[in-house]
C-alpha cells in the first residue's frame, strides 16, 4: 500500500465509517443509557465519545497538524453525566472534520516526519495508525454497550444473498 493510499484509507475510517456507525447507534439513546457504565472500571458511551474527541484532537489536529490545544484526558473518564447524545455527536463530528482537514493537507512525503505527542516521539505514520486503531476499538465498545442496553437497535449490514451490504451509507468499496 502506498503512503497516499494509507492516508486516504485512514481518512475514510476516521471521517466516514466509524462516525456513521457511532451516529446510528447513539443518536436515539436515552440519556441514562448514554451515561451508564457496565461497572466502575468501564466507561459509558458518553465518556467514550468525549475521549475519542480528545484523542483525535490531540493526536491529529495538534500532533500532526501542529494546531495548539489543551486536553484534560483524566476528565474525559471522570465524567458521570454530561451532554446529551446530539451534543456529543456534534462534538465528535466537529473534531473529525478538523482532523480530516489536517489529513487532507498531508502529502505522502510527510508520512515519516517525526512529531511529539503526549511527550513521546513518533512519526505521522505511527500516530495515524494509532488513531485509527484507537477509534476502531472504542467504536466497538460503544456498539457493545448499545447492544447490551438497547437490543435490536444496531444493524449495519443486510446479508441478502450471502453478501454483507452496508445499511449505514458505507457503500464505498475498500481499494486493495
Amino acid at each position: 500500500m502506498s503512503d497516499s493510499a494509507f492516508i486516504e484509507r485512514s481518512r475514510y475510517y476516521l471521517a466516514t465509517e466509524y462516525p456513521a456507525k457511532i451516529r446510528l447507534a447513539v443518536s436515539e439513546l436515552p440519556h441514562d443509557v448514554l451515561w451508564w457504565r457496565p461497572n466502575e472500571e468501564s466507561n459509558s458511551v458518553g465518556n467514550l465519545l468525549v475521549h475519542l474527541s480528545g484523542n483525535i484532537r490531540q493526536w491529529v489536529v495538534g500532533g500532526i497538524g501542529g494546531i495548539e490545544g489543551k486536553r484534560d484526558r483524566a476528565s474525559e473518564f471522570a465524567m458521570r453525566d454530561g451532554p446529551d447524545a446530539s451534543e456529543l455527536l456534534a462534538l465528535l463530528e466537529a473534531t473529525v472534520k478538523d482532523a480530516d482537514a489536517v489529513l487532507a493537507s498531508l502529502n505522502e512525503s510527510e508520512i515519516d516526519r517525526e512529531v511529539t505527542i503526549q511527550g513521546r516521539a513518533t512519526t505521522i505514520f505511527a500516530a495515524l495508525y494509532h488513531v485509527v486503531e484507537h477509534f476502531s476499538m472504542h467504536t466497538g465498545q460503544v456498539l457493545m454497550i448499545v447492544k447490551m442496553r438497547s437490543p435490536g437497535t444496531v444493524r449495519f449490514y443486510d446479508d441478502a444473498d450471502g453478501v454483507a451490504v452496508p445499511l449505514w451509507g458505507g457503500n464505498e468499496r475498500l481499494r486493495r
